[in-house]
């Protein structure tokens, strides 16, 4: 075994690349404190910030993805991948990696793809229940794939394939306060069913148009909710509430930094279907109603609602639905003990524990030339 274990991370674009890929680096340093980790992430891109916040040192390539609708700028894209590329050749002989390792998201392409042809064994990650298209054109220099669903041999090689899980955010494992102290956090009386609903960091449209339409639902009063509006929506959202009273139940956010906290608080949750939040209330056993974002490559938001759906694990509203649907139908859930009560049954029979630490073993196997 070689003294120094070395190993390069590369992918992000969003939240659910970037927790699992920071799970995966924590779970490697816990089984070798020695190891030197570097991450290469998309300048301009929200790993840029994550990833030193997580202690991390990272390198950001200039690349980005291909735009559908104005042709003639793919010119440019090609330009940066083909830059992105040599900066990934160079980042890779300067570090010299004993293995690499991809989270999907634009800089996984050319990190991976450069050191595959370097020699250097990859090992992918694929959140989804419906591959990348990054992901799908690395599986072939990739030794070892992970993924969190059955079924995943559609799109890769059954032999490289792990059924792992995917890694979420430790502090939501972690997290000890009691329902009743969670609720009285967020200023909300702990005898009240509460609704939390979340939008992922940005926010989502469709989520914080749900509640607006349905401020007569709030205002009676039967449950309260806890509102994570998005940064980009916070401020035009407060002020169409300006006039509006009785809303003593709706506490909201911008933002919320501890999500363990909020979870704990909410009898039932409301929330895009990425593939990390989906493994996040699989691991808690959190009863949801999965509102899949339209606007994603190849829908697979959808996708991954359907496979909890399918086995009676998740409640799912189309998103051009929502509007009409959501809030009145979370308040008949939250209202029916029995179904909160088999919605949470169902879902932890999805969990898959200690996904990161799974990882960090097949990295460090790989590392040691498979042994």
């Amino acid at each position: 075994m070689k003294e120094e274990l070395r190993v390069i991370i590369s992918g992000g674009g969003t939240g659910g690349h970037i927790f699992p890929a920071i799970s995966i680096a924590n779970a490697i340093k816990e089984l070798r404190p020695d190891a030197k980790i570097l991450f290469v992430g998309a300048l301009g891109r929200m790993e840029m910030q994550r990833v030193p916040a997580a202690g991390y040192q990272i390198k950001g390539l200039p690349i980005c993805g291909f735009d559908r609708k104005n042709l003639l700028r793919n010119i440019y894209v090609l330009f940066k991948i083909w830059k992105s590329q040599r900066m990934a050749k160079k980042i890779i002989k300067d570090f010299q990696p004993q293995v690499a390792v991809g989270v999907g998201g634009y800089a996984s392409g050319p990190t991976l793809n450069k050191a595959a042809s370097m020699g250097i064994p990859c090992l992918i990650q694929e959140q989804n229940s419906y591959a990348g298209v990054t992901n799908k054109l690395l599986a072939k220099k990739a030794a070892k794939i992970c993924v969190a669903y059955d079924g995943m041999e559609r799109f890769f090689p059954a032999d490289k394939i792990i059924k792992t899980g995917n890694p979420v955010r430790q502090s939501l494992l972690e997290t000890t306060v009691s329902h009743e102290d969670a609720v009285r956090s967020f200023g909300l009386k702990p005898d009240k069913k509460t609704i939390l609903l979340v939008g992922g960091s940005l926010g989502a449209r469709t989520i914080n148009e749900s509640v607006l339409q349905h401020l007569d639902v709030v205002k009676k009063g039967d449950v309260q909710f806890i509102w994570q509006t998005g940064k980009y929506y916070h401020k035009q959202i407060m002020d169409r509430l300006t006039h509006e009273d009785h809303l003593n139940d709706l506490v909201i956010h911008d933002f919320i930094s501890d999500m363990g906290v909020a979870y704990k608080a909410a009898d039932l949750v409301i929330s895009r279907a990425g593939a990390s939040s989906i493994s996040e209330f699989c691991l808690i056993g959190k009863p949801v109603i999965l509102v899949p974002s339209p606007n994603v490559a190849e829908d697979h938001q959808t996708k991954n609602a359907m496979a909890l759906v399918n086995v009676d694990a998740a409640l799912y509203v189309k998103d051009s639905e929502a509007p009409a649907q959501l809030l009145p139908m979370a308040v008949a859930t939250v209202n029916d003990p029995q179904k909160l009560e088999s919605l949470k049954e169902n879902i932890l029979k999805l969990a898959l524990p200690d996904s990161a630490e799974i990882i960090a073993k097949e990295v460090i196997r790989l590392a040691n030339n498979g042994e």
